[in-house]
């Protein structure tokens, strides 16, 4: 049996894990929070572009912004995954690099990291990527413009992100991000009322309605990819309070056993004493009536 002394500095360790753990979740749970709050924000001005933009639409295809542009488009897809910057994420990370690698052909696709865990994970499977970015700390203002800039140099672009379902459960997604931006653009449809149409016959766009609509694809190109950075960063707080929370619970119990093992061990010292004890007064007895 363990002695008393080495129990308690154990289960002093163990109350200094739990306040950790505590502390962690308090701190991801205010940032859910706070994300929850940009995405909406973000959402609202989304909309009001949308609605600029379904009216203003020169092609019945997103063009990415574009039009403008000399360069040849690169005939591949690129591949932009969304992972924590750090491991201390839960396992959901290594499920969006295996969800990557089912889709990954080297001579059809390059890939683009957000996120230093990510590029991490692939280097340690061999696999090669274009840039990696590291995961914006702050969720205001997010400047995309070097991954938006990369985008436009592709034929297609899949983004692989992680989405926030509720606080206990996060999942796996990837999405193209013309479709993300119809998606989006189809939610502010569904939820916007009669108001102005915005023509050429009312108003007048300078240097021409093309640049406006390449300005406004490439302004909702970041919205999106923004939104899907945040996405990613709350269910990434999301898998972080999971973990914490498990911890925590495993802490808790485990102070209640070094706790119960800590009376037992001084029960039994105390027990053993006791014997020591009786066993001296009999053999004193035993050798006065000697």
């Amino acid at each position: 049996m363990r002695r008393p002394q080495e129990i308690e500095k154990e289960e002093l360790a163990m109350g200094t894990l739990i306040e950790l753990t505590s502390a962690f979740e308090g701190i991801a749970s205010m940032r859910i929070a706070q994300i929850k709050n940009q995405v909406l924000q973000a959402t609202q001005f989304f909309n009001e572009l949308w609605e600029i933009y379904s009216q203003l639409k020169v092609s019945p295809i997103f063009g990415f912004g574009r039009s403008n542009i000399e360069a040849e488009v690169i005939d591949k897809e690129l591949l932009i995954i969304i992972t924590a910057e750090g491991g201390f994420s839960g396992d959901i990370d290594q499920k969006l690099i295996k969800e990557l690698l089912k889709h990954y052909d080297k001579e059809k696709n390059d890939i683009i990291v957000i996120g230093h865990h990510g590029a991490i994970q692939l280097a340690q499977r061999g696999v090669s990527y274009k840039k990696y970015y590291k995961l914006p700390k702050k969720d205001q203002n997010i400047n995309v413009l070097p991954i938006i800039n990369e985008v436009q140099k592709y034929q297609n672009t899949t983004v692989f992100y992680q989405q926030y379902v509720s606080l206990m459960v996060q999942d796996v997604r990837k999405i193209e991000l013309s479709s993300a931006v119809a998606q989006r653009g189809h939610q502010a449809e569904q939820e916007e009322d009669e108001k102005e149409i915005i023509t050429e016959a009312n108003y007048i766009f300078e240097p021409s309605t093309y640049d406006v609509v390449d300005h406004l694809e490439n302004t909702m190109m970041q919205i999106a990819v923004s939104q899907l950075i945040l996405e990613s960063k709350l269910a990434q707080y999301a898998s972080r309070f999971r973990a914490m929370s498990a911890s925590h619970e495993r802490a808790d119990e485990a102070k209640r056993d070094l706790r119960l093992e800590y009376n037992r061990s001084r029960r039994g010292i105390k027990d053993q004493r006791l014997k020591e004890i009786i066993n001296g007064m009999k053999k004193a007895r035993a050798e006065a009536n000697v």
